[in-house]
């Protein structure tokens, strides 16, 4: 073989490796660039979550806390009708010791006016519960002949 063609067979062989070196230079460079916007893309992705757990993580905090609060108000409405009720038990335990206590006076006072049972007369012996129940009806008696009456209770 001729030096010639050895010599172009080797430049031609060259020439493909330099050639098939670029291709591939080149495809690893398309390669790392694809990836790279795909690490772009997915660090934009990871902020978008990021932003939304955030705040999602705020909107569970701030319904919690309403949570908490409403629960604190219900407890104090509660608790001051709780104190209401004591204070109202309290009065009525107040008036009927002094009902008692009155009820004991009347009959040191007028032992006739009280029965055994606690009730009380009117002046025309009926219980005072069916003298409210029944109160006495009006009497007309005349003022002076002839001019009319005058009601009276």
């Amino acid at each position: 073989m001729d030096t010639w063609l050895v010599v172009l067979l080797v430049v031609v062989a060259v020439v493909l490796l330099a050639l098939l070196v670029l291709a591939l230079s080149k495809r690893s460079r398309i390669s790392r660039a694809r990836k790279r916007e795909q690490a772009r893309e997915n660090l934009q992705e990871a902020q978008i979550r990021g932003a939304r757990a955030e705040k999602e993580q705020a909107l569970a905090e701030e319904q919690a806390a309403a949570a908490r609060r409403d629960l604190a108000e219900a407890q104090e409405r509660a608790a001051l009708a709780e104190k209401e009720a004591r204070e109202r038990s309290a009065r009525a335990d107040e008036d009927r010791t002094a009902a008692d206590q009155l009820r004991a006076r009347a009959q040191k006072a007028a032992p006739d006016l009280v029965h055994g049972n606690g009730t009380t007369t009117d002046h025309t012996g009926r219980h005072a519960a069916q003298a409210d129940a029944a109160p006495d009806r009006t009497q007309t008696l005349p003022t002076d002949p002839g001019t009319g009456g005058a009601t009276r209770r």
